[in-house]
């Protein structure tokens, strides 16, 4: 099955790896890329929890004083795999969704023993910052990384998407969404992607490419992946 995997590669090289070793053939296309953002210092000893969704919140972490030990929650593993590769050795991981995190948050930290910290993108999804605050919890939120769109696709990989019309298509946010919109308009990939699967992080992000008469379309959570494609025929 030709599957092609759409967020940047930090994010993608776990699932990419399985899927390859599945058999799979896999194209990455990244459809954002990753800027960091300037921040200021952060002192992890005045939080008694923090919160990660990407690991590319990990990767730029501005740190003035860093606590192995202080709680870690992730959503995937492969973001609990990054942290704890910078040292953090008491994380917690959700099976893949922020709503699960959130509520896995909820079952683990009591909110009267200090505040939270959530690093994460500047665009995001969902506010599990506020969401948590909504329950009772103290939470800061800084962004220290945010996503542009890619405008090209090489010619290499244009050519073979032409030759070989995936199977599959994965999209995980709403901007990666517009700018999938964006490229196939820029390079009339329309005949090539009408025969493909989509599948999507949400209904959100489906509402952006419903307009394209898809071969069949999913919406699944992070960590479902290869499951959803034993439906795929």
């Amino acid at each position: 099955m030709h599957i092609v995997i759409t967020r940047p590669k930090e994010d993608s090289l776990y699932l990419i790896e399985n899927l390859l070793n599945l058999g799979h053939v896999v194209t990455h296309l990244p459809v954002i890329k990753i800027e960091k953002l300037e921040t200021q210092k952060i002192n992890l000893l005045n939080y008694q929890a923090v919160i990660f969704t990407s690991s590319n919140a990990i990767k730029f972490m501005n740190i003035e004083k860093f606590n192995s030990k202080i709680k870690c929650f992730c959503v995937g593993k492969a973001t609990e795999f990054i942290a704890r590769q910078v040292g953090f050795i008491n994380t917690y991981t959700s099976e893949g969704t922020v709503d699960s995190l959130i509520e896995l948050i909820k079952r683990t930290l009591d909110s009267k023993l200090g505040k939270l910290l959530y690093i994460s993108s500047e665009f995001i999804s969902k506010d599990l910052d506020k969401d948590l605050i909504k329950v009772g919890y103290f939470v800061d939120r800084i962004s220290n990384y945010t996503s542009i769109p890619v405008e090209e696709i090489d010619k290499k990989t244009l050519d073979f998407l032409e030759k070989n019309p995936p199977h599959v298509i994965f999209i995980y946010s709403s901007k990666s969404a517009k700018n999938l919109f964006n490229l196939i308009n820029k390079y009339s990939l329309l005949n090539v992607v009408t025969q493909s699967n989509l599948m999507c992080i949400s209904e959100k992000v489906l509402s952006v490419l419903k307009h394209i008469k898809w071969k069949k379309v999913f919406v699944f959570s992070p960590g479902e992946e290869e499951f959803l494609l034993s439906k795929i025929r």
